[in-house]
């Protein structure tokens, strides 16, 4: 099978595609590169072929032969949407549409896309699923929303799509993310020895590590298409729904001497517990293997391991909204965010 990774240079994709590449697959990648100036670490794992290409200007010849596509190359989280809603849903949403009808056309059977919990935004229920009604938050949320939406009603007996909605993800990836809740606090309970909560840490997120999100999907794209056709599974461990403050005692319990301390009741009303029994039903031979504390502890493993310094982990190629701010800034890429001649 040949799977076509979009965001293959991301923090997950650079997971993912050496991933499927030891599992058989034949991988091709594609990646516009505003990440790739700088890795954390080096793995040592074969990486694919890819396309130096943004997923807006994609042409159908661009996919000959591919049998699946796992799509992920959105603008990746909420103070992006903030900077640049307009070019948030040109991307994320028309940008991943144009990239599924492209795909339909191409004769493309599987579409895999990387949707998000973060559509349930509030929920007062004890548990959410993928019944519950959606009540995205952020321009981030509400185009997840819309794509699995459009792309939904694109499916047919040749095309196939699946959602998988991540918890917040979190753990080690050669692209590293240091702007997501417990990498952002490992980080800093490396370079301070101190977590400084701005709030008082109530608000409930479901956590992944992102190679169990790599598990889901190659557990997807491997199951009998009955099972996952326009089907939509949360991705994580229903055990795995922490408070904000259980994540920073966590992590604060994994670097020795590092002091914690909490501030007042966040304006961010962002909560929400998540039930992740549909996937195990429908793909039985998914589970997560890492939790919370095992991923607290292989950063600190891992930092350990480079010798991590505070400028490295404040370094803009780890946090998406310095990244982009400075390659607008430089006019590396223009107003629409593509590359500058």
């Amino acid at each position: 099978m040949k799977i076509l990774v979009t965001g293959s240079e991301g923090y997950l994709g650079s997971l993912l595609a050496p991933e499927l590449l030891n599992r058989g697959f034949e991988v091709v990648g594609l990646d516009t590169g505003f990440y790739k100036e700088a890795a954390l670490f080096h793995r040592g794992q074969t990486t694919p072929l890819t396309l130096d290409c943004d997923l807006r200007r994609l042409e159908a010849k661009q996919l000959s032969g591919v049998d699946a596509i796992v799509h992920m190359a959105e603008l990746s989280n909420d103070p992006i949407g903030q900077l640049a809603p307009e070019i948030t849903y040109e991307i994320n949403h028309r940008g991943s549409l144009h990239l599924a009808e492209t795909a339909r056309r191409a004769g493309v059977k599987r579409f895999v896309y990387m949707s998000s919990c973060s559509v349930y935004g509030v929920s007062e229920a004890e548990l959410v699923d993928e019944e519950s009604p959606v009540n995205p938050q952020t321009i981030y949320a509400i185009c997840k929303t819309l794509v699995e939406r459009d792309v939904r009603k694109m499916a047919d007996d040749n095309f196939s799509p699946t959602f998988l909605r991540n918890a917040t993800a979190y753990g080690a990836s050669p692209r590293m993310r240091f702007d997501i809740v417990l990498n952002n606090l490992s980080g800093l309970a490396w370079t301070t020895r101190e977590i400084k909560m701005t709030s008082d840490g109530t608000p409930w997120r479901p956590l992944v590590h992102g190679l169990d999100i790599c598990r889901a999907i190659i557990e997807t794209l491997n199951a009998p298409r009955e099972a996952v056709h326009n089907q939509t599974f949360n991705v994580g461990d229903t055990n795995h729904n922490y408070r904000v403050r259980e994540i920073a005692e966590i992590v604060a319990k994994s670097f020795e001497g590092c002091e914690l301390a909490f501030g007042p009741p966040s304006t961010d009303n962002r909560s929400y517990r998540v039930s992740f029994a549909k996937i195990r039903k429908h793909l039985p031979n998914f589970q997560c293997a890492w939790d919370a504390r095992r991923g607290a502890k292989q950063l600190h493993d891992l930092f350990q391991r480079i010798d991590m310094r505070p400028e490295v982990f404040q370094h803009r190629s780890f946090t998406r909204l310095k990244q982009l701010e400075y390659l607008l800034r430089t006019r590396q890429i223009d107003d629409r965010f593509f590359w500058t001649e």
